[in-house]
């Protein structure tokens, strides 16, 4: 970690115990019913800050999954709009996802991925220099829609950065279950590209990794799959027990390799920080998680005419005949 600028070290922590924080917030929120349903970040916040931050928001672009919080946070999306996604106020959040060059949450395993090569595609024929960075777990590894987009992307030398946080459970079934050939990162030769394998609670490494294949694709060299191995701490989501399919042993010794600590300790080792210093960061964290949970739990519900609105680019008689029906229905 000391081999990396003071300044960069430091915002990663300061975006991870932001993360961590607003995580707790998150699941307070689903237990007293402003959310539906959450699923956690905790213990995987190096692999997406880290990897977000590698990234130039003024011309690339992030395709997310449902468990990308830490991502955009780091990547400077506007984080009350972003979390009323999981009030399920509107499609895709309400934070602008163009502006912010960010995807809205994909809960379609592996959607993400050709999403992001297809892109990448588009963003080469117009002369331009982005870079896509695609998330998926290591379930949707297995998934036909990111086989194929690999080798979409390897075949035409797209660039992408494939980001597997390998969590070690696709819900719950165990890699060893659904991963051949040892490891995701082991598959990008067959895709004509190069497989990086780095531990995912390392932030340093994941910087790392990550910035090396950012600048080969807008080298123009074609893409790299980079698989982050982390764990998944927490359930699934907030509806799951992982106590039916795992033993907690194992996952009691990946929160003994807690990502957030062991940059703490780093930048402490390394003398960019001091005790003080990182105290406060933790206080300016907690007040900015607060400020997120309290925003987005008032968050207004968007006017119900909206149920009608951009469901087809043009509309219909029959979508203008149940929206005639319903505003007659809330004038009575």
């Amino acid at each position: 970690m000391d081999h990396l600028p003071a300044d960069l070290t430091r915002a990663l922590y300061r975006h991870m115990r932001t993360a961590r924080d607003l995580d707790t917030e998150a699941i307070a929120l689903q237990r007293q019913g402003v959310f539906p349903a959450y699923v956690s970040v905790r213990g995987q916040e190096a692999a997406q800050v880290a990897s977000a931050s590698a990234l130039d928001p003024a011309r690339d672009f992030v395709f997310p999954t449902y468990r990308e919080m830490a991502s955009a946070l780091a990547y400077g999306v506007e984080m009350v709009g972003y979390m009323a996604t999981h009030r399920a106020l509107w499609h895709g959040g309400l934070y602008d996802v163009a502006a912010s060059r960010f995807g809205a949450v994909n809960a379609v395993v592996g959607g993400p991925v050709p999403h992001a090569v297809g892109w990448a595609v588009g963003e080469r024929l117009r002369g331009d220099d982005g870079v896509a960075l695609a998330y998926f777990g290591d379930g949707a590894s297995s998934e036909g829609d990111v086989h194929e987009a690999m080798n979409f992307a390897g075949v035409l030398g797209a660039p992408v950065v494939f980001f597997c946080q390998n969590n070690q459970w696709a819900l719950s079934v165990p890699n060893e279950r659904q991963v051949a050939g040892g490891s995701v990162s082991a598959r990008a030769e067959g895709y004509g590209m190069p497989g990086v394998l780095v531990d995912g609670n390392d932030a340093g490494a994941v910087y790392e990794a990550t910035a090396e294949a950012v600048a080969r694709a807008r080298r123009g060299e074609g893409p790299t799959v980079v698989e982050a191995l982390t764990y998944r701490v927490e359930p699934h989501s907030t509806s799951d027990d992982p106590g039916r399919y795992r033993d907690d042993a194992e996952a009691q010794r990946w929160r003994d390799r807690d990502p957030v600590t062991l940059l703490r300790e780093a930048l402490l080792a390394a003398g960019h920080a001091d005790e003080a210093l990182l105290s406060e960061t933790d206080a300016r964290a907690r007040q900015e998680a607060e400020r997120i949970r309290d925003g987005v739990a008032s968050a207004p519900e968007p006017d119900g005419s909206e149920l009608f609105t951009h469901v087809f680019r043009e509309t219909t008689e029959e979508l203008t005949r149940q929206r005639r029906t319903w505003q007659e229905e809330v004038e009575l």
